[in-house]
């Protein structure tokens, strides 16, 4: 609805260069000729009778949140009302369903008295389901109709239309809101040339352009905290039906993911049926199955199958079918070159296709090279990938992905680790391109970064039957879970690659999957499950006269032993261990053998032996160049002098070992050798670095769920700091004995 309005006394202005004819103007019934180029347009008679246009839809009637969005909004408005430099334009991006019109209605229609000129909207209709988008030329014709400009008296050339629409706006106050813009040259005709106007500006896309030549301030939407999202709930469905199912209520807010128009979606399903349990809906929409189709309420514009349809549509083919394919990946994030992997394309290509997808805002870039789907995008996209792409095609994209992390972290491993005991991979699939690692130090970054990703890989891995990649990815990622103390992890893994292996049915394969599942069950103090599963190991071993086998068998009890404190059988089975591996001339392991007979020698009391062990061991880790296995002999060495009561001893080995185990990220024996130099640092009456010690070892040992060794920790903090009091309450009494 319009209604008159007289303006400020306005100087008529020249029409935009574009005009290339003259031009008849009906306004109100009032006819006004516009000369050709280079004439003078004559609106003195128009703008006398020009209305005042009020197209703003309502206002949403729920709307929660969005205050930061709503304050910069304002802060916009306000700095180009200071400047009066030039139009104020803001681009509100997001994904579809994402909330920008709401926003934009909402902050128009509590700003709606400072554009005392009037408002103007036009959906653009650039995203939608059900049409192509609006063109210009329409869109300039509606604004013109709404300024009073009669059908019969609109140029019939687009760019006199522009013309005319610009200075029938010129110098007013005026609010234009462009709503769901497909780009920036959709937008552009649209655009006043005034300064008095301002324009709000919706898109799914990044409108680049019109940040870069227009001066637009972009205000991109991310999904709604927790406690918003919730009160949008609340706002639809009453407090009291929200407090009385708060289960169901915490399942709706997991499955919507914070999408405002996913949450209006389940409170329109809900109000549908008033009397109806919202569990009903929760159970619904629960099953990743079914979730899309329950986020229908019977209506196109409350469809979130369709709302991202429109955003589908709008790529090119290429990056469509990126899309299809990281909806299947299995992780929660995914760096550039492990999707090159998936799209089985070069890096460079796939980078071009992720800034499209982010630039149409379904993929977000959280933090350089690294790309994330809303829960929601991803599965649709995983919805579209299995109606339009074959079982086989996205079992071979797959499998580019699960080989890419798989040889990526074997590389990782052997740069970690290059003398441990592994496995041998085949090469990797066509169109994989496993990411380079040049040392390790970058194999340990990579290793921390993708680590959620390679434990996802295994799970594709077993839900595809893949059964040879899920025992590889387990003596894999050995080494490092080891360094990192990420013990439960590496049971977890280790498990699933006893089952692959079992599946395989190779007793060569069973052997060292036992092994490896027994050692992490040991470290985790699963003692009973482990000793089973290394009996079973030896036995396979001893079957097939595999003598490499039972060597590292052996090693694995002598350290299952060790941990429940049965020392002597722990070290007979080191020592059974390490003449195996001396007959077989492995000097690498030999080493690793010295260091653990000299450990269980030095618990034992025997500690000249242990001495020659330990020097033998760290002449052959130099040799050899394994920092790691170097800074263990060191360890060793410095726990005989604790045994023995030579504590600058242990002060000296301690921290050379120290530095090694933090040079290479070694955190699982850094919190033991802490305990260690804390134990040193006490006895020396230094109690303030034996506190900093043990304050370390403390939070290591937490960190990695090491909770008994802790809560040892915690035991020697707490006598320290009781040893303290008693050392004041001594001094105290000392002196007051002392004073006259």
């Amino acid at each position: 609805m319009t209604t008159e309005h007289k303006p400020r006394n306005h100087d008529s202005g020249p029409l935009k260069s574009g005009v290339r004819n003259e031009v008849r103007a009906s306004v109100d019934g009032h006819v006004v000729q516009a000369g050709a180029i280079h004439g003078d347009v004559h609106l003195h008679s128009v703008r006398d009778r020009v209305v005042v246009p009020q197209q703003l839809p309502a206002a949403p009637r729920w709307f929660a949140g969005r205050a930061e969005e709503l304050a910069a909004l304002t802060a916009a408005l306000d700095g180009a009302v200071e400047t009066g430099a030039t139009v104020m334009i803001s681009a509100i991006g997001g994904a579809g369903g994402i909330g920008k019109t709401w926003l934009a209605l909402y902050w128009a229609h509590q700003h709606a008295d400072r554009f005392p000129d009037g408002q103007l909207f036009v959906d653009l209709r650039g995203f939608t389901p059900r049409g192509e988008p609006m063109p210009a030329g329409e869109a300039v014709r509606g604004f013109l109709n709404a300024l009073g400009v009669e059908s019969a008296g609109i140029p019939a050339d687009l760019d006199a239309q522009v013309g005319l629409y610009r200075s029938l706006v010129a110098d007013r106050r005026m609010l234009i809101v462009l709503d769901n813009a497909r780009d920036t040259t959709h937008v552009a005709p649209l655009l006043p040339g005034s300064s008095a106007c301002t324009v709000l500006v919706t898109s799914r896309r990044y409108l680049a352009g019109l940040v870069t030549t227009h001066g637009a301030q972009s205000l991109d939407l991310d999904v709604l905290p927790a406690a918003e999202a919730r009160q949008l709930l609340v706002d639809h469905l009453g407090p009291e039906r929200v407090a009385a199912e708060p289960d169901a209520v915490i399942e709706f807010l997991a499955c919507c993911a914070g999408l405002p128009l996913a949450l209006s979606i389940v409170a329109a399903r809900a109000t549908t049926h008033p009397d109806f349990p919202l569990s009903l809906l929760a159970e619904e929409l629960r099953d990743h199955a079914t979730r899309l189709d329950g986020l229908d309420a019977g209506e196109i514009p409350l469809n979130l199958r369709a709302a991202f349809s429109s955003s589908h549509h709008a790529l090119s083919p290429e990056a469509a079918l990126l899309l299809e394919l990281l909806g299947l990946t299995p992780g929660s994030d995914i760096s550039l070159p492990a999707a090159a992997s998936l799209a089985g394309l070069s890096v460079a290509r796939v980078r071009g296709l992720l800034r499209e997808l982010e630039t149409a805002h379904l993929v977000a870039q959280p933090v350089p090279g690294r790309y994330r789907l809303h829960d929601l995008i991803r599965l649709y996209a995983s919805d579209q990938a299995h109606h339009h792409q074959t079982r086989n095609s996205c079992d071979i994209a797959l499998r580019r992905l699960v080989d890419f992390y798989l040889h990526t972290a074997y590389t990782g491993d052997q740069l970690l680790d290059p003398h441990r005991e592994s496995v041998e991979l085949d090469p990797p699939v066509p169109g994989c391109h496993p990411h380079p690692l040049q040392d390790e130090t970058r194999a340990l970054a990579w290793l921390d970064v993708e680590h959620r990703c390679l434990l996802a890989a295994q799970h594709l891995a077993i839900d595809r039957g893949w059964h040879t990649r899920v025992w590889q990815l387990a003596p894999t990622l050995h080494t490092y879970h080891w360094r990192r103390g990420l013990l439960s992890d590496q049971v977890a893994v280790a498990r699933a690659g006893l089952a692959a292996a079992q599946h395989l049915g190779d007793s060569a394969t069973q052997a060292p999957a036992h092994r490896l599942l027994a050692e992490a069950c040991a470290l985790v103090g699963r003692h009973a499950e482990a000793l089973d599963h290394l009996h079973q190991a030896l036995t396979l071993a001893e079957r097939s006269s595999d003598l490499p086998s039972q060597a590292h068998t052996h090693r694995v009890l002598a350290w299952t032993w060790g941990q429940q404190g049965e020392i002597q059988s722990a070290l007979d089975h080191a020592t059974h261990s390490l003449g195996l591996f001396q007959s077989l001339d492995d000097q690498e392991w030999e080493a690793r053998g010295l260091n653990q007979a000299a450990w269980y020698s030095a618990q034992l009391g025997h500690y000249e032996q242990a001495r020659t062990y330990c020097e033998g061991a760290l002449l052959l880790h130099r040799r050899h160049h394994n920092c790691n296995g170097e800074a263990l002999s060191l360890s060793v060495h410095a726990y005989v002098g604790l045994f023995t009561g030579r504590h600058t001893q242990v002060l000296d080995y301690g921290h050379r070992a120290l530095a090694l185990f933090r040079d290479i990220g070694n955190t699982y024996y850094e919190a033991i050798l802490l305990d260690g130099l804390g134990q040193a640092y006490a006895a020396l009456g230094r109690h303030g670095e034996a506190r900093d010690a043990w304050q370390q070892a403390w939070e290591l040992y937490q960190a990695q769920n090491r909770l008994g060794e802790a809560e040892h920790v915690q035991r020697q903090l707490a006598g320290l700091a009781e040893q303290e009091r008693e050392q004041e309450r001594e001094q105290g009494e000392v002196l007051r004995s002392e004073s006259p």
